[in-house]
C-alpha cells in the first residue's frame, strides 16, 4: 500500500501546473499536489521469548513461551527442572519472610505454601499429559489434578498403574496430604479451619473457626518432600532404558 500510494503521489505530481495571470485583471490557476500524511510500515517482530531454561540432561541453553517444552538437543522434557526451580524459589521467599514484620511474615509463608500445592499441581498434570500415551485411557489424563493428592494417587492408580503414595513413608505422605488440605482451606475458606478440613487434614492441632497455622519448618518440609514425590513420579512416568530397568511399576 505504501509503494502504491507513493507511485500514485508520483503520477500527480506531473498534472501540476501554475498558470499566472496576464493583465491587470488576470485570472491564475495553478494545480499543486500535497502529499498526505504516509501509511506506517509496520515491521513484524518476534516477541521476547518468556522463559530461559538450561536443560539438566544436556546443558543446552534454549528458551521457550511459556514454562514447559522438550530439549531441541537431547528430547527431554523439562517439567521436573521446572518443579525443582519453583520449589527453590518456596525457599527463597521463606528467606524475605524473616526478617517481615509478623503479619506480612505470615501472609508471605501461606503464599510460600500455596505455590509449593500450585508447582506440583502444574508439574503433575504437564508430566502425565506428556506420558498420556503409556495410561490406560490416554484422553482421561488430559484432566488429571493434583490440587488433592487423594484424588490424583486414585487416579495415578487406575490410569498409570502406581502409587504415587510409595514416594513417601506413611507419615511424610500424611503430611503432604494435611498441607495440601491446608492450602485448600487458604484458598477458598480464607484459612479458617472447618469440619472438612478436620474430617480430611488429620490436624490434631487444628481448631474449628480458627485460623490455620503455617510455620516455616512445615513449608521448609514440605518442599524436601515434594522434590522427593516429584523424582518418584517422573520415575514411575518415564520409558525403561536399558536392559533390567524398571517398569512403570516399579
Amino acid at each position: 500500500m505504501r509503494r502504491i500510494t507513493d507511485a500514485v503521489h508520483q503520477d500527480l505530481k506531473e498534472l501540476e501546473f501554475d498558470h499566472k495571470p496576464i493583465g491587470p485583471f488576470g485570472i491564475g490557476i495553478s494545480l499543486k499536489v500535497k502529499p498526505g500524511d504516509p501509511i506506517p510500515i509496520r515491521h513484524y517482530r518476534e516477541k521476547s521469548l518468556e522463559t530461559e531454561v538450561v536443560c539438566d540432561h544436556c546443558s543446552l541453553h534454549y528458551a521457550i513461551y511459556g514454562a514447559f517444552a522438550f530439549c531441541p538437543d537431547c528430547g527431554r522434557h523439562n517439567s521436573h527442572q521446572i518443579l525443582e526451580k519453583n520449589l527453590d524459589v518456596a525457599g527463597k521467599l521463606l528467606t524475605l519472610a524473616a526478617g517481615q514484620e509478623m503479619e506480612m511474615a505470615r501472609s508471605m509463608r501461606e503464599d510460600a505454601l500455596e505455590n509449593v500445592v500450585s508447582a506440583f499441581d502444574a508439574f503433575g498434570r504437564e508430566a502425565c499429559r506428556v506420558h498420556a500415551k503409556r495410561a490406560a485411557e490416554p484422553p482421561a489424563v488430559e484432566s488429571l489434578s493434583f490440587q488433592s493428592l487423594e484424588g490424583a494417587r486414585r487416579r495415578l492408580q487406575d490410569k498409570f498403574g502406581f502409587d504415587l503414595a510409595k514416594g513417601l513413608d506413611a507419615e511424610g505422605w500424611e503430611f503432604v496430604c494435611r498441607c495440601f488440605q491446608k492450602r485448600h482451606l487458604m484458598a477458598h475458606k480464607l484459612g479458617i479451619v472447618d469440619g472438612e478440613y478436620l474430617a480430611k487434614a488429620n490436624d490434631p492441632s487444628a481448631i474449628p473457626g480458627r485460623r490455620i497455622s503455617v510455620s516455616d519448618d512445615e513449608v521448609r518440609m514440605l518442599v524436601e518432600h515434594m522434590r522427593l514425590l516429584g523424582r518418584f513420579l517422573i520415575a514411575q512416568l518415564e520409558p525403561a532404558e536399558g536392559p533390567g530397568a524398571r517398569t512403570s511399576n516399579g
